[in-house]
């Protein structure tokens, strides 16, 4: 009986993981992808950073709430709405109980206490600086989720940041207003007295907090990550997470119902640990929802085994002749520079290898970056002056440096003799052929001077 559901089990794990998902039909594949992201993401929280990368924003987000609201608060005290906070705040620790009701009054009360004329200079920059400590944790743990290592310019993450700080509240309130207000108009008034409108937009308005947060959610997913992420596979991210999300609340609140004995043991203290487990369950589900999004953009990454990638010599000199080709190709012929973004595209390749390659290039000497947020990629030379022999030894040397390199290892005359008849064969081999050569399609023969 064990060997047969042994064997069952070898057949269904070779039926999901095996196949390329790329030639699977339309049925079959959605089939297989949702169960491949299922068994990806579970590992991804049983094994993965995201719980630590949860855990580590909660306790951001309990250093920086305060600081946050009380800039919140003065932004939408200029439009006359900063009352709208405190429901906002009870409506998300609701599922806290009657606790959290009291919990959202304290944090008002501290934000009404915070007077920013008394703070002076240094108190309101340490204020700031709070809040975007959060923002900059969250972007961070993004660009870890999509494999990004390069941050966003300074100039761009002020103005980022300085958006989501002062524009984000108002959009979030004004989108509320504009639906209250246009569900009080009174043609809207006269259409729901008419069935079934009346009954279909009784239904509609319930999934409005459903759909206002997978719209915010999708929007976070494309805007936050230092690299372009697709519609589609944000807007599947936000949907999985909203939906996530908004029905958490509900498992929650029973959770807290049951939960005598976390007062019985913590005391007064219940409502913080609570408080805790709530934030670490948000930030989880706004991370797996990333997530959702990386793999659908890069399903290549959906693997029987968690990967690291990791460039082989063989596919790093590839990468980096390909690049080099296309950076040049745009030059040559007066095209728009490519940026990392583009390149990404063009070789459907994810982030990782591609900033590796680039980062190589342009520490070599033979690419410059623009000013331009994100920059974009020129050859730092003329490419005519650029060898492929030299290009090829600066990609294979990748990696030395004074702790590990050719001079620290022992020499043996044996192996120096093959290393030699190598570096001499792909020298004959390229001869004196440069990257315009490799674009124009030039073939000079190997000797010429």
């Amino acid at each position: 009986m064990s060997h047969r559901l042994l064997q069952w089990y070898e057949r269904l794990t070779a039926r999901i993981w095996e196949d390329d998902l790329r030639q699977l039909s339309g049925a079959r594949r959605w089939i297989i992808v949702p169960v491949r992201l299922l068994i990806v993401l579970v590992r991804q929280v049983l094994q993965g950073q995201l719980n630590l990368r949860a855990m580590s924003l909660v306790y951001t987000t309990l250093l920086s709430v305060v600081p946050l609201l009380a800039v919140s608060f003065s932004v939408l005290k200029g439009f006359g709405v900063h009352n709208q906070i405190e429901p906002l705040l009870s409506n998300f620790l609701a599922p806290l109980g009657p606790r959290g009701y009291e919990l959202s009054q304290t944090i008002i009360g501290f934000v009404e206490n915070i007077r920013v004329g008394v703070l002076g200079s240094l108190g309101l920059a340490f204020l700031l600086y709070t809040v975007v400590s959060l923002i900059q944790k969250v972007e961070s743990t993004f660009n870890y989720i999509w494999q990004v290592e390069r941050l966003r310019g300074v100039a761009q993450r002020f103005s980022s940041y300085l958006s989501v700080i002062l524009i984000g509240p108002v959009l979030v309130f004004t989108a509320l207003g504009v639906t209250a207000t246009a569900m009080s108009h009174t043609l809207v008034q006269d259409v729901l007295s008419i069935e079934p409108f009346g009954y279909l937009v009784l239904k509609f308005t319930r999934l409005i907090p459903y759909l206002l947060v997978i719209a915010a959610f999708t929007f976070i997913y494309i805007f936050i990550p230092n690299t372009r992420v697709r519609l589609f596979p944000a807007l599947v991210g936000g949907l999985i997470a909203g939906i996530l999300w908004q029905s958490s609340g509900w498992g929650f609140a029973a959770f807290i119902a049951s939960s005598s004995k976390y007062a019985a043991i913590y005391s007064g203290f219940a409502i913080l640990i609570l408080l805790l487990i709530w934030l670490y369950l948000n930030w989880l589900i706004l991370l797996l929802g990333a997530q959702v999004a990386f793999y659908m953009q890069y399903p290549q990454y959906m693997t029987r085994r968690a990967v690291q990638l990791r460039l082989s010599n063989r596919l790093r000199e590839r990468l980096a002749l390909q690049v080099m080709f296309l950076v040049a190709e745009r030059h040559l012929h007066a095209r728009e520079p490519l940026t990392a973004e583009t390149l990404v595209q063009d070789l459907a390749l994810p982030v990782q290898p591609i900033h590796h390659v680039l980062r190589l290039m342009v520490s070599a000497g033979f690419l410059s970056e623009t000013a331009d947020e994100p920059p974009a990629y020129l050859p730092k030379r003329d490419i005519e002056t650029i060898t492929l022999a030299e290009l090829y030894e600066v990609i294979r040397s990748a990696g030395e440096n004074r702790v590990l390199s050719m001079q620290t290892l022992p020499h043996q005359a044996e192996v120096e003799r093959i290393m030699n008849e190598v570096r001499e064969a792909v020298a004959a081999g390229l001869g004196k052929r440069t990257l315009r050569d490799l674009v124009t399609g030039g073939d000079r023969p190997p000797g010429e001077q």
